[in-house]
């Protein structure tokens, strides 16, 4: 066995450690019989999509991997089938795991969040998650995927939300509708305040929401439809880059030599999650020239080990449990539940990455703040104009 192959093989367990309750209750139709969900205040509708749609959005890069081999590659197939069917499961409105998509006619407004999350999963695999669907489910998925445009999006980091909907219907090969696309693309221009940083709408907030929600899902839906705005949109996609590319070395500054970082600001209980963006510029292979890619891998190992292998993190059964390092149900807001914990899955993108990727060849390397409080000189950081 390789060295990349062991330092895969925590990541997968790991991943799929987290993954493989949701989806395989859901894959059986039994998600709402059997995971037990810890709340605030009344979450039991919105719930279950969000851990679908979260757990999706994190394993998609691995599930669309091509050329695994081995017993990665088995569980990887197995895994895979899992999320087809669950997917059947939670778009067929004869199913018990039947998801509400339209909050209610909406009249509520979560679903879009994570209608937007199961998008930006088939955006990731639709290899996977989209062509090797049947008719029927390819159906349900398109018309629950459309029920959210009922829900009206806050004006803030959610007009992404809309904006992911109408990306993966544009995968689909759907009609997608143009404007919201627009809207929030150039919102969000007005919006950026500067050294790869957005406001989460007209104010700027101190916490995670650029690597939860705003940079991940501006640069796949420019990734994705940037070129129906021609030429402004090749030069749209390399400003967002740019920025996006300076907020991934921020990231990686931010990542304490133990592997703790500030739990600063709401949704703290996203765990590792907070690192999604750090997670998909190495997947895209575009890491800031600073940071090497096995810098990269050991600074996100460190954090995963940090928020995951916490005593108390999963309850008895296997399903998460709310807290940052461990069991810490202060840290939920009244709109955390079990499913939202889910979004932790995204710190794993980089295993979409092939086993001789140098993210996973490459031998450990120390990251910037080890190297730093270990008295390695070290060039001054500064930020990017624009």
């Amino acid at each position: 066995m390789t060295a990349a192959t062991n330092r895969r093989t925590y990541w997968i367990e790991m991943l799929t450690r987290i993954a493989h309750p949701v989806l395989s209750a859901m894959a059986e139709r039994k998600l709402k019989s059997v995971m037990p969900v810890e709340m605030k205040v009344d979450r039991t509708n919105c719930t279950y999509l969000e851990a679908l749609g979260r757990t999706l959005c994190g394993v998609a890069p691995w599930l669309e991997l091509q050329g695994a081999q081995g017993e990665e590659e088995e569980r990887r197939r197995y895994c895979a089938e899992l999320a087809r069917q669950a997917i059947d499961a939670a778009t067929d409105p004869a199913s018990p795991d039947f998801c509400d998509f339209s909050g209610n006619g909406g009249r509520e407004g979560q679903p879009l969040v994570d209608a937007a999350f199961l998008g930006h999963a088939v955006v990731r695999a639709p290899g996977e998650l989209w062509r090797k669907l049947d008719a029927r489910v390819k159906a349900n998925l398109v018309a629950a995927l459309k029920a959210s445009r009922r829900i009206r999006p806050g004006f803030n980091n959610w007009l992404l939300f809309s904006a992911m909907v109408e990306t993966a219907l544009y995968v689909m090969e759907e009609q997608c509708d143009v404007v919201r696309l627009d809207y929030a693309i150039r919102q969000h221009e007005q919006w950026y305040v500067g050294d790869g940083t957005y406001g989460d709408g007209p104010q700027f907030h101190w916490d995670y929401y650029n690597s939860f929600v705003i940079q991940p899902m501006l640069l796949d839906t420019l990734m994705t439809v940037g070129h129906l705005y021609g030429e402004k949109g090749e030069a749209m996609k390399e400003t967002v880059l740019r920025r996006a590319r300076r907020y991934a070395a921020i990231q990686e500054m931010l990542i304490s030599p133990e592997g703790t970082y500030p739990p600063i600001g709401r949704s703290i209980a996203y765990r590792c999650g907070a690192f999604q963006l750090l997670a998909q510029i190495a997947l895209m292979k575009r890491l800031p020239d600073r940071i090497a890619p096995a810098q990269a891998r050991c600074a996100l190992q460190a954090v995963i080990k940090r928020t995951l292998e916490a005593p108390g993190t999963f309850d008895d059964g296997g399903w998460l449990r709310i807290g940052l390092s461990g069991s810490q149900p202060g840290l939920g807001e009244r709109y955390i539940s079990t499913g939202s914990l889910y979004l932790c899955t995204t710190a794993f993108l980089p295993l979409g990455l092939p086993p001789e990727d140098p993210f996973w060849s490459d031998a450990d390397e120390r990251w910037t703040s080890q190297k730093i409080w270990a008295g390695e000189n070290m060039p001054a950081d500064h930020a990017i104009d624009g």
